[in-house]
């Protein structure tokens, strides 16, 4: 099989090939640059940490000089010389581990300056005094080595101490000589480890995603019965996981799509069907007949309402969807907003024998009241269409200072969980069957749905099947100075 250069499997190997040169390169970089310095600073960071270890310990008692002696034994290692002078220049304590190579007998220069400190601790005193602490490395005259010397002025309420400590900066060029020397081989082993692990590693990766890619080739073909699942990295198992819900979706929205082009097809052709066969029977029968023709030219005239109503949902879903659709808010009162649409549904609930009840608050809201009075509209309508004849529908308002709620509730058969969240699609109907309703185009709820996201409102739908269903929505009140 010819390689693929632009695959993730060979991206990856090259990849993490390439960085483990760099690694390899920053480590040899980092070898001859920074771990003899880092060490030097390290030893100094130790020196300064055990300087004030000593300084706590002599500050937070009552230290006398065989206090300050004790003190300065427990605490000095055996790799440093040390002296601790008193403000008269008294030596309360010394230690040496380092032998000759100790530089407090020997010649050092702070500056321009230069002295011996067990010799001059007069000098010494007046040295810290000025400095406070002092940090310096020198070349000993014996080894030959990196000593460092560290000196601090430690203050007291009751007395001054002065300490120095001398420690040898070991020297680290050996190993660093010895590392460089070993470099070459490691180098060799890291890149032959790194091959065998990039190429694991790449398997591994680019495995699930062909998987994949060949399901989704299927995908493409309209077959939805598919699995991405996989049992891998959690990155690739979450792209699994979000294909499996597209996949479900598309699903559904394929389905959708074959009920909205039945159900338009049906819609359309049944009003254009009855307009027609009215409009020959006028011709051919009742053209001589007054009570005829007027009743076949209600038929008509309602047919061709029926489909004006129809074609103007769908232009008004089209702007709703498109975010073209212009809001004209104002100031109303959203319970008389209310109260006018329960009116405009009163005949259709009588002829059900269905009784609004309401639950209602004077609460002014700023919105576009035609547009909410048409989500009320529909919501109501709803409820009343599913409702059992001789039940009730609630519509209910409930008020939390910043915002309003309108909950319409009503006893009928309720949703089934699988649904709801399908019910805002245009054409979507639990009922398959495809029953006309002269009064309604199907449309409601998706046009709700257009004119509260419009609105920036939250909204939903609370269901259980033989329980009834509750549609509700929220509106800030965003008052506008008028």
């Amino acid at each position: 099989m010819k390689p693929d250069f632009k695959g993730i499997r060979f991206k990856t190997w090259l990849y993490f090939l390439g960085l483990s040169f760099l690694i390899l390169a920053l480590l040899g970089f980092f070898l001859v640059v920074f771990i003899k310095p880092y060490y030097r600073q390290n030893r100094i960071d130790t020196i300064s940490a055990l300087t004030e270890e000593i300084e706590r310990s002599l500050l937070y008692k009552d230290a006398g000089e065989e206090d300050v002696a004790s003190t300065g034994r427990a605490l000095i290692g055996n790799n440093v010389c040390a002296i601790i002078y008193n403000e008269s220049g008294r030596e309360l304590f010394y230690a040496d581990a380092l032998g000759e190579v100790c530089m407090l007998d020997e010649e050092i220069r702070v500056g321009e300056e230069s002295l011996v400190v067990q010799k001059e601790p007069r000098r010494t005193i007046e040295l810290l005094k000025e400095h406070h602490s002092i940090s310096l490395t020198q070349e000993s005259p014996l080894s030959r080595g990196e000593m460092l010397l560290y000196g601090k002025q430690i203050r007291s309420n009751l007395v001054n101490y002065y300490l120095l400590i001398n420690t040898p900066l070991e020297p680290v060029d050996s190993y660093v000589n010895f590392i460089l020397n070993q470099y070459l081989y490691m180098a060799v082993l890291v890149v032959g480890i790194a091959l065998f692990l990039a190429y694991l590693l790449a398997q591994r990766i680019s495995s699930p995603i062909i998987r994949m890619r060949k399901e989704a080739a299927k995908l493409a073909e309209g077959n939805y019965d598919l699995h991405f699942r996989s049992d891998s990295y959690s990155e690739i198992n979450d792209l699994a996981v979000t294909l499996d819900d597209a996949t479900d979706k598309l699903s559904k929205i394929d389905e959708l799509r074959k009920d909205l082009v039945a159900n338009v097809s049906h819609d359309i052709k049944t009003p254009l069907t009855m307009i027609k066969a009215y409009a020959e029977m006028i011709r051919d029968i009742s053209g001589d007949d007054p009570v005829k023709r007027e009743e076949h030219l209600d038929v008509i005239i309602k047919e061709a309402d029926y489909l004006d109503k129809l074609v103007t949902d769908m232009a008004e879903l089209s702007k709703l969807q498109s975010g073209s659709i212009e809001l004209t808010k104002t100031n109303f009162d959203l319970m008389e907003a209310i109260r006018e649409v329960v009116g405009l549904l009163k005949n259709m609930a009588d002829q059900k024998d269905i009784t609004i009840l309401t639950d209602l608050l004077p609460v002014v809201v700023y919105a576009d009241e035609i547009k909410i009075s048409q989500v009320i509209y529909n919501f109501l309508s709803n409820a009343l269409k599913y409702s059992d004849e001789h039940s009730e529908v609630l519509i209910r308002m409930s008020d939390d200072e910043e915002k309003v709620k309108v909950e319409v509730s009503d006893h009928g058969d309720g949703i089934a969980a699988e649904a709801l969240p399908y019910i805002w699609d245009r054409y979507y109907k639990i009922d398959k069957s495809f029953k006309r309703n002269v009064n309604s185009t199907g449309l409601g709820l998706a046009i709700a749905k257009g004119i509260l996201e419009a609105h920036k409102c939250e909204y939903g739908v609370d269901s259980k099947e033989k329980e009834g269903s509750t549609f509700w929505f929220i509106l800030y009140k965003d008052y506008e100075d008028e």
